[in-house]
């Protein structure tokens, strides 16, 4: 399938592995590139040396181009783009910050640049800034989230009525059929994460897994918006910090319920009760754990025979 993102980034499908925390190692990024996606290394739970080895493993799992996702609010930052650049990463995409500080250093050393953004204000300033695509995400998404709570059926025609260059949609998207349909509002490919996140080759914790293929709608809200909006599932964590809210809470009280290192409890050791567990909206249609190439192939499936249903209509 050949479209702007498929020549882009030079892969057989428009589908972007997300580079979520704790789940995306070497691993997933490379089962997910021998599929004909863009497997994706989340860089946001990666010490510098973590994320240097993930990327010479994944350059020996797989010959297909793969990408690193850095969340510009790392502390390394510096050494985690050096280590990039050294190692020969083609494709790097950013987040949580302002890409005019590194797009110019990737692009002058021939690296592909894309940017996430949740709203179209930030779409066109990353255009300016000079990336090569934007992945534009809806509220549905899991993880840390836009302030607007803007959906995905509503953002990806409102960017892609303001920008040139091509675009990625991303919230919300497990199915061939949601690809079709936010392809049709005008994304050239999609960005999926939850439904990586229950994946074989996934890095995150078996009982996470098994925890997103049971739960139901409405399983999962968006808080902390004081802090850094994330979508979470409602276990006993989440609970403890509806309890706050409920009782006057402030900034401090939230940072001291949050502490250190909850997302790595829930996700990637395994703890349902005390851990920070954030995933998409769409996980309550995830029904099982699957392979990197069996989501691959059941999603380009599904998005021919939705094709098909479409011309009949």
């Amino acid at each position: 399938m050949k479209n702007r993102i498929t020549s882009l980034f030079a892969i057989k499908y428009p589908i972007v592995q997300g580079g979520m925390v704790w789940a995306s190692g070497w691993k997933l990024a490379s089962a997910v590139s021998n599929a004909g996606g863009l497997g994706v290394i989340g860089a946001g739970s990666m010490y510098p040396e973590v994320l240097r080895e993930n990327i010479l493993k994944c350059q020996k799992a797989t010959d297909k181009p793969f990408a690193v996702n850095v969340p510009m609010l790392y502390p390394n930052l510096n050494e985690i783009m050096n280590i990039i650049v050294e190692l020969g990463v083609e494709i790097v995409f950013t987040s949580a910050g302002n890409p005019k500080i590194w797009t110019t250093f990737f692009k002058e050393k021939g690296i592909v640049v894309v940017h996430v953004v949740s709203s179209v204000k930030f779409a066109i300033k990353a255009e300016s800034a000079g990336v090569d695509a934007i992945v534009a995400e809806g509220f549905e998404a899991g993880g840390h989230n836009g302030r607007d709570e803007t959906t995905t059926l509503t953002l990806i025609p409102s960017v892609k009525e303001k920008i040139k260059i091509p675009l990625i949609a991303a919230g919300g998207i497990a199915t061939g059929d949601a690809m079709l349909a936010t392809m049709v509002l005008g994304a050239d490919a999609v960005q999926v994460g939850s439904r990586f996140v229950a994946c074989t080759e996934a890095s995150s914790h078996p009982s996470f897994k098994n925890k997103i293929v049971s739960i139901g709608e409405g399983d999962t809200h968006l808080t902390l918006k004081e802090l850094a909006p994330v979508r979470l599932i409602k276990n006993k964590f989440y609970k403890d910090i509806q309890s706050l809210y409920e009782n006057g809470t402030n900034i401090n009280e939230l940072k001291n319920l949050l502490g250190r290192g909850r997302a790595k409890k829930g996700m990637f050791e395994g703890d349902m009760d005390e851990g920070e567990l954030e995933i998409g909206q769409v996980a309550s249609m995830i029904h099982d754990i699957k392979s990197a190439k069996d989501i691959i192939n059941d999603m380009m499936r599904e998005f021919e025979e939705a094709k098909k249903r479409v011309v009949t209509i």
